[in-house]
């Protein structure tokens, strides 16, 4: 008991390659199980002292509802970077939708850097720009952001956003402060005309963003716009 006692709580954890496909069954069953008593086990405390979570697989896991449905379980963490890489071949490891990032970010309220993996081109994904609003208002800490999001119909996706009465609430709540989202090699092929809508849209959700750093040189276009739209409307 005396050894218990003098354990300090976990704060940082790092699953190295490989680890998470035993880690996450192992901590869900441990959840389980401590779900029928009312004994504090060490994953209660665990649950409560993890500020910080890596995940480096760069093997290729999936983020998907299961893996992030037990991550869940930490909500006071700060940090939550899982390091993995699509490689390709049409194969995009980000199998989320935009309720399970809702979710997600309604957990882990505390988050100041959320990475979830690169975002790579196949814009095959099923989230869309619809996910980023409840993570900026959720997670109104955050200052870094890296996600996937698919650009297929990102106009109409702004407009729905913009529109759609079920957003209308979590429009008048706080924004996250984040200020440049990671966008990695996410395409984005916007005319013109359709421009301003997207600028607007990105900086209706997140208020103080200046900036989108993507590999792809029409972000880097976009955020010339946004940084102008920025200067002009102070």
């Amino acid at each position: 008991m005396v050894l218990h006692l003098l354990i300090p709580p976990l704060m940082e954890l790092t699953l190295g390659k490989g680890a998470a496909r035993g880690w996450f069954p192992l901590l869900g069953r441990l959840e389980d199980g401590a779900a029928t008593t009312q004994d504090v086990t060490p994953l209660s405390k665990v649950k409560e002292s993890l500020k910080d979570l890596k995940v480096e697989d760069i093997s290729g896991i999936n983020i998907d509802a299961s893996s992030v449905s037990t991550i869940q379980y930490f909500r006071n963490l700060v940090r939550l970077h899982v390091k993995v890489y699509c490689h390709g071949g049409s194969q995009c490891f980000f199998k989320l939708n935009n309720d399970n990032v809702t979710e997600l970010a309604m957990a882990l309220t505390q988050l100041e850097s959320l990475l979830l993996g690169a975002p790579c081109p196949e814009n095959a994904c099923l989230t869309t720009v619809a996910c980023l609003l409840p993570i900026s208002v959720h997670c109104n800490k955050l200052r870094k952001l890296e996600i996937h999001f698919n650009t297929t119909n990102i106009i109409d996706d702004f407009k729905n956003t913009l529109e759609d009465p079920r957003f209308q609430q979590l429009r008048s709540l706080q924004r996250c402060p984040l200020a440049c989202l990671r966008t990695g090699q996410i395409p984005l092929s916007v005319e013109e005309s359709g421009s301003e809508t997207v600028v607007k849209g990105m900086i209706d959700i997140f208020p103080s963003l200046t900036r989108c750093r993507g590999l792809k040189h029409r972000w880097d276009k976009l955020s010339e716009e946004i940084a102008n739209f920025q200067e002009a409307s102070e």
